[in-house]
């Protein structure tokens, strides 16, 4: 008897419960990695395929669909153009984006509809058939993909893709450098959905909410007169 309750109270004895502790939390991290291993797998191949094959024409299709690229403003909604920001000739004559809170500088790539693809690939497209700054008879409306292409460096992705965009709050400022005039915007609405919901916008920027889905995430802003 005495032998049983000396095995039973051993320093040997006592560390059991720390050993069986330490053996279930390696086996814990082991599950987790092995998870995170197999999602790996199922996911990354649809990546690579949306960034490197046709599957980024898919994407482009999901933010230029025909009922939201031809929709255009009632002419209730077409806004007076008065306010002119001064021409400032330290500025460039390249037509630029800064959205200051989600680290995005990048060049507004021009290209007609028929060819949106080839302003995608760079960065962000200004719809050619509606407004720009300068003319804002219908809104200025700017996309860009959210995830980009495999061949953009981490760098270019952060400042010319609109990853982040969903980050992207009510109250933040947008600025657009176009013909040495630098015009200033504030966001005042969002949405999510497969159209936009509001014309009489200044400045609408979106991108798809997922690599290939049709929903899209929605940025209003209006130009500040400052």
């Amino acid at each position: 008897m005495h032998y049983d309750i000396y095995n039973a109270y051993s320093p040997e004895n006592s560390q059991l419960p720390k050993k069986l502790s330490g053996f279930l939390v390696k086996a814990a991290k082991f599950t987790a990695v092995l998870g995170i291993f197999f999602l790996l797998v199922s996911f990354l191949p649809a990546v690579w395929y949306n960034l490197v094959s046709g599957g980024a024409q898919k994407i482009s299709e999901f933010l230029v669909k025909p009922e939201i690229k031809k929709e255009e403003p009632s002419k209730k909604q077409e806004k007076k153009v008065d306010y002119q920001p001064q021409i400032d000739n330290s500025l460039s004559f390249e037509t630029k984006l800064k959205i200051p809170s989600i680290r995005v500088d990048t060049k507004i790539h021009e290209a007609v509809l028929d060819n949106y693809e080839s302003a995608l690939k760079l960065g962000v497209w200004r719809v050619s058939d509606f407004g720009s700054p300068y003319d804002r008879s219908k809104p200025t409306i700017i996309v860009a993909h959210r995830y980009g292409y495999l061949a953009w460096s981490n760098l270019y992705r952060r400042l010319n893709s609109f990853y982040n965009l969903p980050k992207l709050k009510v109250g933040d400022i947008v600025e657009i450098d176009w013909q040495q005039r630098k015009y200033v915007y504030s966001v005042y609405a969002e949405s999510k959905g497969e159209e936009i919901a509001d014309y009489s916008a200044n400045l609408i920027l979106y991108t798809c909410e997922t690599l290939n889905s049709p929903i899209r995430v929605f940025k209003y802003a209006r130009l500040l007169e400052i």
